[in-house]
């Protein structure tokens, strides 16, 4: 699939109390910028740091990223694995992944393009560590409405860890009240009407009770729920608007998508300026969540 969705925190801090193929094109977009692995040093997000504290000196062995991005697989494939393998649902992101790790990846590593919902997908494989880095919001865009059997398709590719991380639902709530909040909420409704408008599926997050739920009925332990507070900036709020607005002038008719167009950018402007006067819109979290399997 894809991670992480549109909604790329420019930073997570963990709290002191315990969207499609568009959607993956503009994530490969932005993440190229970064360059290769191994070119330059790259900051580690918080997930990735928590997920590592969580591993501690336990062995990482075979490591399935089961819904793989560049900003995943350049973190899997700095871990010290036998091998890994990485998934997504997306032709360009498996491009995008290929191209990133041209001078890392080993012999037994492989990129695969598939689909959860195949039950072909690795059938017979098992693998020590299973990543799902934004994989359940994802799945919306490559296999609508599979989300309450993702755990149960995974469940026997797991053979002793599964790290899950994921983001709490902000667009269909209702108005909040804060001013950050408030901005952010009105950006990620117009992003998916205009993603619905061009014939695609958004991203569908899932909040961190349903999936605690959801892996306890399909097997699995859960040992640890952590979330983190999100600090959205200048990349987030321009990655947005450019998912809502690219294309729309040749998927629906231009009487419409110019007026679109334009409160994009009216959106844009008025979220860049609370930014240039808070630092940043602190609204939104996100969270890991471990489990091993019973």
């Amino acid at each position: 699939m894809a991670n992480p969705p549109p909604d790329t925190p420019d930073e997570s801090q963990p709290e002191t109390q315990p969207d499609t193929q568009i959607q993956a094109q503009a994530q490969n977009q932005s993440s190229a910028q970064a360059g290769s692995l191994g070119k330059k040093k790259r900051k580690i997000s918080a997930l990735y740091r928590h997920i590592e504290t969580l591993q501690g000196e336990r062995p990482w062995g075979a490591v399935l990223d089961a819904g793989t991005g560049v900003n995943s697989i350049r973190w899997v494939a700095s871990l010290e694995s036998e091998r890994w393998c990485a998934v997504t649902g997306s032709a360009g992101e498996a491009s995008s992944a290929t191209n990133a790790l041209s001078d890392t990846k080993r012999p037994q590593d492989k990129i695969l393009l598939g689909n959860w919902a195949d039950p072909e997908l690795l059938k017979g494989e098992i693998f020590d560590t299973v990543i799902a880095d934004y994989l359940l919001g994802a799945v919306e865009g490559f296999a609508p409405y599979f989300q309450p059997y993702l755990f149960a398709r995974l469940r026997p590719l797991v053979g002793k860890n599964l790290y899950l991380t994921g983001l709490e639902p902000y667009v269909p709530i209702e108005r909040p009240q804060s001013e950050a909040a408030q901005i952010i909420w009105e950006i990620g409704r117009f992003r998916d009407a205009c993603i619905l408008l061009k014939g695609a599926m958004p991203y569908r997050e899932f909040p961190a009770p349903w999936v605690v739920d959801h892996l306890k009925r399909t097997g699995f332990a859960v040992t640890s729920v952590k979330h983190f507070t999100i600090s959205y900036k200048e990349l987030f709020v321009n990655a947005q608007i450019k998912i809502a607005t690219q294309g729309l002038e040749t998927r629906i008719d231009s009487a419409l998508a110019r007026p679109l167009i334009a409160q994009g950018e009216a959106l844009r402007d008025k979220a860049l300026a609370l930014i240039k006067k808070d630092g940043a819109l602190r609204a939104c979290r996100n969270y890991v969540i471990a489990a091993q399997p019973i």
